[in-house]
């Protein structure tokens, strides 16, 4: 029989526990035991053609929308999912994510982002129309194009209100698909020339004062249950991608019993599940256990990017982390991208490529693997610059470590990097009077606002008073109320 892949989009990565739940149970009326989440936020459930038309009948019954071994409506990806655990101190909430997302009440045949612009968790410019909130004016954002199949871009400089945003993007996705000679697949696309075309009196707009600023990249730790706000977040990866289906249908019950109205599927191909009670704590570890459901990977197997449904990516990727544990090796701030095909889209800071030496009668000879850097090593970035080219793969992870040695020589280097925190701040540089040094009474971490904490994505010089009410312990997940400032002279003490 032959397989098939069914597609589902849940746009913005958002998924009400009761529609997942009855995907799933069409799923296993048609024996499908596993199921993946893809890059760009959607659903991915492999059949064979004998039960496609059961699964799919009982979709059409529900009223969900899918493809088949396609995507052409991409799914419209958000930062929601790291909304207020990984993002604080934004306008950009719940409440303004849902009513962009209901505004656009059409199917983009282009790909579209919608991002805040002080995080780095959802990649901002993997989209072709991609819209990423501004930092100085509440309710207007920054526009980004990336023609289609090339890696021309273009700024727009005007700002957009929130209400104007699906309007918007239904008239430039008309214009590029209607004009695909100017502006699909052609490396002298023209922004000007697109926006010249557009007709914007209809648009609350203004003028945008500067380009859109984005923090560096820094990806966190996503998996494992976790406080914030006095509730929990839980993240759970999966290292093989697969979701097993009677997993997902009890995770959905819990939800619904213990009135948690949302799911969310990442980037990271991982899914996130905010607003859990103090009182419900034990019952979702107790479905953890049930499924063997394994918290805690290591980091850099975290950082990387395969693209979808690439079992070769995989086992690369299983076989490069191996390395990288062995070498103790470390990878924070960096994504490692790996692209076994031409025209997938991957999000990274070092990408490994793979190409064929020999091409032969349509047969493809002598696997070799290039490893690329963006530019800056910003994974935002398309810019790529060869750093070893033609690597066997057993080469491979000596030239990786390589270029994470020269991703930390160039962090270092940087005066971005320089005003951050550098690795022997704490230890070997003494301490200025004017920092302000906060504690935690539970177990003595000690928050330096000179430091600030890039791993929570909280930059140098913001003060304590100004982090989130949400903001806990780092260590022992202890609340921003348990943290007492101390003197310089009190770090001498070291409790027994």
């Amino acid at each position: 029989m032959q397989p098939l892949t069914v597609i589902i989009n849940f746009p913005g990565g958002i998924i009400s526990p009761g529609n997942l739940y009855n995907i799933l149970v069409a799923a296993t009326r048609a024996k499908i035991q596993y199921v993946r989440f893809g890059l760009r936020q959607q659903l991915y459930l492999d059949t064979i053609s004998y039960n496609a038309a059961t699964f799919t009948g009982e979709l059409s019954r529900l009223a969900i929308d899918y493809e088949i071994d396609q995507s052409q409506y991409p799914n419209i990806v958000s930062s929601y999912p790291a909304e207020e655990i990984f993002i604080r101190n934004s306008w950009l909430t719940e409440g303004v994510y849902q009513d962009v997302l209901a505004a656009i009440d059409f199917k983009p045949s282009l790909k579209v982002n919608i991002c805040d612009h002080s995080q780095s968790f959802t990649p901002m410019l993997t989209g072709n129309i991609n819209w990423i909130a501004s930092a100085a004016a509440e309710h207007y954002w920054h526009l980004i194009i990336r023609f289609p199949k090339t890696n021309v871009v273009y700024e727009w400089d005007q700002l957009c209100y929130t209400n104007s945003i699906s309007r918007l993007t239904r008239q430039i996705e008309a214009l590029i698909t209607s004009q695909p000679a100017d502006f699909i697949d052609n490396i002298q696309a023209s922004g000007a020339e697109l926006f010249s075309l557009m007709q914007t009196d209809d648009y609350i707009l203004k003028k945008a004062t500067q380009p859109v600023s984005t923090v560096p990249f820094n990806l966190p730790y996503y998996e494992g249950l976790n406080r914030y706000n006095n509730k929990y977040w839980l993240g759970i990866y999966r290292r093989d991608e697969l979701f097993k289906v009677a997993f997902l249908k009890k995770l959905c019950l819990l939800c619904t019993d213990t009135k948690v109205g949302q799911i969310c599927c990442t980037s990271w191909k991982s899914i996130i599940i905010k607003g859990i009670a103090e009182q419900d704590k034990i019952r979702w570890n107790n479905l953890l256990e049930e499924f063997n459901i394994n918290m805690r990977h290591a980091a850099n197997e975290l950082n990387f990017q395969v693209e979808d449904n690439c079992m070769e990516g995989l086992q690369l990727k299983n076989y490069l982390v191996k390395y990288l544990s062995i070498d103790d090796i470390r990878t924070f701030g960096i994504c490692v991208g790996i692209k076994t095909r031409k025209k997938s889209e991957i999000f990274s800071s070092i990408l490994i490529r793979k190409r064929y030496l020999v091409h032969f009668m349509g047969i493809k000879l002598f696997p070799v693997y290039d490893i690329l850097r963006a530019k800056d090593f910003n994974p935002n970035e398309r810019t790529e610059e060869v750093f070893s080219s033609g690597n066997l793969k057993a080469m491979l992870p000596e030239q990786l470590r390589r270029v994470i040695m020269k991703f930390y020589t160039f962090r270092k280097e940087t005066s971005q990097y320089k005003k951050a925190v550098s690795p022997t701040a704490k230890v070997n540089t003494p301490l200025l009077e004017e920092e302000n040094l906060y504690q935690c009474s539970r177990c003595f971490t000690i928050y330096n606002e000179a430091i600030g904490e890039m791993e929570s994505n909280i930059p140098p010089h913001t003060a304590f008073q100004h982090l989130a009410e949400s903001y806990c312990c780092p260590v022992c997940e202890g609340t921003k109320h348990e943290f007492i400032k101390i003197s310089h002279s009190a770090l001498a003490y070291t409790p027994s």
